[in-house]
């Protein structure tokens, strides 16, 4: 309970409550302050009960926390019985009941603050059976269940994007860098177009590539088209080599077997499936609803603390120590009795264990043998992807080897005919390393000679002259080639857009027939949503004045329940009360003193008594005090004085001692000398 306080504390100490509590002063709170403390929690779960509880009613106040602690699924401790006593603390503000309300509301707040959202949406309301006989209303209660199945979608769809990871700053960035992009883009267009409005008939061959490109992207879509297919081909192929497998080896395994031996393989697996279907699965069925039945007790319980689960631990061991001890009392009383029987019944029990053994062990080998069989199917899918055939087996393995073993044998020629090419290669660079370093000094040299004449740069300029033509007649060659290419180009585009305009034509007839159609069906339409808007309107109107009308109901029986339990509650006191009076009455009219001694008056009287005596005791006490008060005193001031003269006695003695290296005190007839 001090953890439970001390938590509870620690949350109201935080934000957004700000409280300043301490131990102490919560535990001294008085039952409206903690009332008041319960709603502002209720508050800041759901604004709308963010009130004073000094301006409404005591049983308003517990209606609204009653409705929504039962909308937060709040479970109070204890049996049905104790609910009356837990509205009655709530009532009153008891702090057995609003102490362990405000720690389980502290303890999940942001859970609550979701669950009280979602209750003004989705809190269903209840229609009488016999309201819903008339056809508006059903169909009003139909549109509000459809309604609140959107709102859940919607909502499941905002949690799954907040749970996505993509936060709004790195939208906005992304959104910021698309804008940029657009604006670049929008600046090449106009570029483009400014470009290509100085081309004669640009308009018809903009047309013309803006059809080349439908064309190209069909062209994709039927490439795509054509992959999938091939793709489906492929897995249907693979599936029919599976399928395939699995017959030949069905055909194995048939080829050598007997009738005999398959019908007792066939009895063997009816006997095994038998025992699953009426032994071993109904018993694992029955403990796991038991599990279960044990598992939704312990979750409807409220929860628990530490100090209950230790006397829960203690009441098991308590409760296991005495069925041992049935189980030894009956042993000890049937033992003569079942004495033969006992080891029979030992026997069965360890053959029906072994059984229970051994059919879980064939059942994992079993899945162990099915799971086996699907690795080695997809091995064998993998090894046909790879290799395009079959595992082969057999004398297939052996041929298959043989022809290894040939190409390893090519491969090796191969492997050295490699490195005598590597070899030549090696001395056809070293060759080749050392014609540019005679070319370099030719080079040199023939420079120097232009030098000498007056010409330098002459071989340059004649290379750079030959290159430059011959990149010249290339481009010319290539510009020709470009003409001839756009000239057909642009002629098979005429020819596939009068194939496509003639393929359009009667297309574009039914077209116009189907747009006909398509505007008297929207008149139609037209006309008959105007319908629908005035008879929504005289609907939504009906619905709300029945709404309206349905909530002054509720509210009613709400006022008339909480004024119900409240008098029961109230009743129920003034009859304990009653009941308290009655036993009074008989014990102190009874004649026997026993009886007479359990009454209260009896027991006030004597405590009276006691009192009486005790104050009497006193007061002669206190007159005994009093007179020797005075001598009392007196006796101290003498004490005091004689611990005044024995101190001024032993500072002359310490004086005394001091003084005899001086001389010596020499004391006769009552009077002192001093001789030096």
């Amino acid at each position: 309970m001090s953890e439970q306080i001390q938590f509870i504390v620690e949350k109201l100490n935080q934000e957004p409550f700000r409280k300043n509590y301490n131990l102490i002063t919560f535990d001294s709170l008085e039952s409206m302050q903690l009332l008041q403390l319960l709603n502002d929690v209720l508050g800041e779960i759901d604004p709308k009960h963010a009130v004073d509880i000094r301006e409404e009613l005591p049983e308003q106040t517990a209606k609204r926390m009653l409705s929504l602690l039962g909308i937060l699924k709040y479970k109070p401790p204890g049996s049905i019985s104790d609910l009356s006593a837990f509205r009655q603390g709530l009532v009153t503000g008891s702090k057995p009941v609003i102490h362990p309300v405000l720690h389980w509301l502290l303890q999940r707040t942001n859970e609550l603050k979701k669950r009280a959202y979602l209750a003004r949406f989705l809190v269903k309301l209840e229609v009488p059976a016999e309201f819903l006989q008339d056809d508006t209303v059903a169909d009003i209660n139909k549109q509000y269940e459809e309604l609140m199945e959107a709102f859940k979608n919607l909502h499941k769809e905002c949690e799954q994007l907040k749970t996505s990871g993509l936060s709004t700053a790195e939208i906005r960035r992304d959104i910021s860098a698309m804008e940029e992009e657009k604006d670049q883009l929008i600046k090449r267009v106009e570029r483009l177009k400014k470009r290509v409005e100085t081309v004669q008939n640009h308009q018809r061959m903009l047309e013309i590539a803006r059809q080349l490109r439908l064309e190209k992207e069909r062209e994709e879509s039927l490439a795509q088209q054509k992959q999938e297919q091939k793709n489906q081909l492929f897995h249907a192929e693979q599936r029919l080599q599976r399928a395939q497998l699995q017959l030949k080896e069905m055909h194995h395994a048939v080829v050598d077997s007997k009738p005999e031996s398959l019908m007792k393989k066939l009895e063997e697996e009816i006997n095994f499936n038998s025992y699953l279907v009426t032994e071993k699965i109904p018993r694992e069925l029955e403990s796991k609803k038991n599990s279960a039945y044990f598992l939704q007790k312990v979750v409807a319980e409220p929860a628990m603390s530490q100090s209950d689960l230790n006397v829960l631990e203690i009441k098991i061991n308590e409760v296991n120590a005495q069925i041992n001890q049935l189980i030894e009392k009956r042993m000890m009383k049937y033992e003569p009795i079942d004495s033969k029987f006992s080891m029979y019944r030992q026997q069965a029990s360890i053959i029906s264990r072994k059984k229970e053994a051994k059919a879980e062990e064939l059942q994992a080998a079993k899945e162990e043998m099915s799971s086996t069989e699907k690795q080695m199917l997809q091995k064998t899918s993998q090894a046909h992807e790879l290799e395009g055939s079959e595992v082969l087996k057999g004398d297939e393995f052996k041929h298959y080897v043989n022809k290894l073993r040939s190409k390893n044998t090519f491969y090796k020629k191969k492997r050295l005919e490699i490195a005598e090419i590597t070899a030549e290669y090696g001395i056809l660079q070293r060759t080749e390393e050392l014609l540019k370093q005679r070319h370099e000094a030719i080079q040199q040299q023939l420079q120097a000679i232009e030098d000498k004449k007056g010409i330098s740069g002459y071989s340059y300029t004649q290379e750079e002259l030959e290159r430059v033509s011959a990149v010249k007649s290339e481009m010319d060659e290539m510009k020709g080639r470009t003409l001839d290419n756009m000239s057909e180009m642009v002629k098979k585009l005429n020819a596939m857009v009068a194939e496509k305009k003639a393929s359009l034509a009667p297309v574009i007839k039914e077209l116009r027939q189907l747009r006909q159609k398509c505007q008297e069906l929207t008149q139609e339409c037209d006309e008959k949503k105007i319908q629908y808007d005035s008879c929504a309107a005289g609907l939504e109107s009906n619905r709300s004045t029945l709404e309206q009308e349905v909530k002054g109901l509720l509210e009613e029986c709400v006022q008339e329940e909480s004024n119900y339990h409240y008098i029961n509650c109230m009743k129920r006191n003034l009859e304990v009360q009653l009941q308290r009076a009655k036993e009074e009455m008989k014990a102190y009219v009874s004649s026997d003193p026993q009886e007479r001694r359990k009454a209260i008056r009896e027991q006030y009287t004597r405590m009276i008594l006691e009192q009486e005596n005790l104050g009497k005791k006193l007061r002669e006490k206190q007159k005994v005090v009093r007179e020797s008060h005075g001598p009392n005193m007196k006796q101290i001031k003498m004490w005091q004085d004689f611990e005044q003269l024995m101190e001024c006695k032993r500072e002359c003695f310490l004086k005394q001692q001091n003084q005899t290296a001086i001389g010596q005190v020499i004391q006769e007839g009552g009077k002192d000398r001093l001789v030096l």
